[in-house]
């Protein structure tokens, strides 16, 4: 019997039920359909429950107006670091659908700025792969 468990750590939040986006700029050349995440040909990303993700980064505030922003940005970056899509390509889309997302959401210009700031700056990292530790407990 196996007394311990192994789990990953970095994410705060779950979706609860499937969330489908148009996404606003041209989808890759084929399909893409990964454990928790598809972009179909027509452009549909695909954001399937049970998605965990750790909501908007940095030195901020998680707030209704970021949630939907963070969660299709988080979502973009995480087929990135998985190889899906191409990080020189992509990344400033989902940068720029991040800061739409939160005005669609109600998000004041001057935050959205800051935002943008942040991740055009300094988020490239964030593309590159990488997998969170697996902790064991106890």
């Amino acid at each position: 019997m196996i007394r311990c468990i192994q789990y990953r750590a970095g994410y705060k939040y779950q979706l609860v039920q499937t969330y489908i986006h148009k996404l606003p700029f041209p989808a890759p050349v084929v399909a893409l359909d990964h454990e928790f995440l598809a972009i179909s040909s027509d452009g549909y990303l695909m954001i399937k429950w049970g998605y965990a993700w750790d909501g908007p980064s940095g030195p901020t505030v998680d707030t209704p107006d970021s949630m939907r922003g963070a969660l299709v940005h988080d979502a973009g970056y995480q087929l990135m670091r998985d190889g899906y899509l191409d990080r020189d390509i992509f990344k400033p889309l989902f940068d720029r659908l991040l800061v739409s997302l939160c005005a669609e959401d109600g998000m004041g210009p001057i935050r959205r700025w800051f935002w943008y700031q942040a991740v055009e700056d300094f988020a490239f990292s964030a593309t590159q792969p990488r997998l969170n530790d697996v902790l064991t407990a106890p």
